[in-house]
């Protein structure tokens, strides 16, 4: 009885290793996408800046010849929504903040809807891959925010939903899964 747990309780804590392991393979996988668009082309330079226990943004993108610097939080996945948490936000920020050389400092959240959408438990169907940029409004204090897949995007606070209309941002690469956000207003 004992060494049937054993094994129950170990295959359940392979299983969950496995998943965690390829969501984060498929976040590496859309900052190392974003650094190579934005490394082929001339005058940008980008870099993926570390792992996620150190406060580093997922990616560093500047261009010296026009004075820009943008930091990245990216974020992919399988689900109907795709968040970043404030604290990331808040780190990205801090990088482009205290960067003052450069005219212009954004911090985009770049989210990648994978053209799989998880419906259970190892459980897909097919639908369009997505891409959405937002650039975050320096003025607005940092605040847990969500995407949805027809790209809108809502604030949690205390585990309730609030309207926060995030601007898209025009890349300067381009992308054939990029989309629009249809605003509702």
């Amino acid at each position: 009885m004992k060494s049937s747990l054993k094994i129950t309780a170990k295959v359940k804590s392979l299983n969950f290793k496995k998943i965690a392991q390829t969501r984060r393979q498929r976040g590496y996988n859309w900052e190392d996408t974003l650094v190579k668009r934005f490394n082929k082309m001339d005058s940008w330079k980008a870099f993926r800046l570390g792992s996620p226990s150190v406060a580093l943004p997922d990616i560093l993108c500047v261009n010296n010849e026009n004075s820009m610097i943008f930091t990245i939080e990216a974020k992919s996945g399988t689900g109907t929504t795709l968040t970043v948490p404030f604290d990331q936000i808040t780190r990205c920020l801090n990088w482009t903040n205290n960067f003052t050389v450069y005219k212009t400092r954004k911090v985009v959240l770049a989210f990648k809807f994978l053209s799989k959408k998880r419906i259970g438990t190892g459980l897909y169907e097919k639908r369009e891959l997505r891409e959405f940029y937002k650039v975050w409004n320096d003025k607005k204090d940092p605040i847990d925010t969500v995407c949805r897949y027809d790209g809108t995007t809502y604030a949690l606070i205390q585990g309730e939903k609030k309207k926060l209309d995030i601007k898209d941002y025009e890349m300067p690469f381009k992308s054939r899964h990029l989309k629009i956000a249809l605003r509702t207003d």
